[in-house]
């Protein structure tokens, strides 16, 4: 994996035998987005058929089935981000202890107590 020191990227390098200009077959990179796509299809709808199933057995075999399929889509997107189709940007750690900052602040606001935060 390769950090740019000035743009924070992180990626790993493309496979070599990937073309530059893309034509109009599939390749590697094309199926693996269709099947992370499909992925994420799914975990919206097993979040939906968890949300509505009324009977308890139900619930819990759709439950075990959307634990999967976030396991699968997040296995997915890792083998992507190793084969350099995702890079990430590093953030500044100022930036995320402001955000950390102004969103703890809203603790107060909910409903239920909530853990303390560190």
């Amino acid at each position: 994996m390769m950090q740019n020191q000035h743009s924070r990227i992180i990626q790993n390098p493309k496979p070599a035998n990937e073309p530059q200009v893309k034509g109009p077959e599939m390749n590697d990179r094309d199926r693996l987005n269709d099947v992370l796509a499909l992925e994420k299809y799914l975990t919206d709808s097993f979040n939906v058929a968890a949300r509505e199933a009324s009977h308890k057995a139900l619930h819990q075999d759709v439950m075990t089935i959307l634990n999967e399929t976030h396991q699968m889509q997040y296995e997915i997107f890792e083998m992507m981000f190793r084969k350099g189709h995702y890079k990430l940007e590093a953030e500044e750690q100022a930036k995320l202890d402001q955000a950390f900052q102004q969103f703890s602040g809203y603790a107060s606001q909910f409903p239920y107590a909530s853990p303390t935060v560190q």
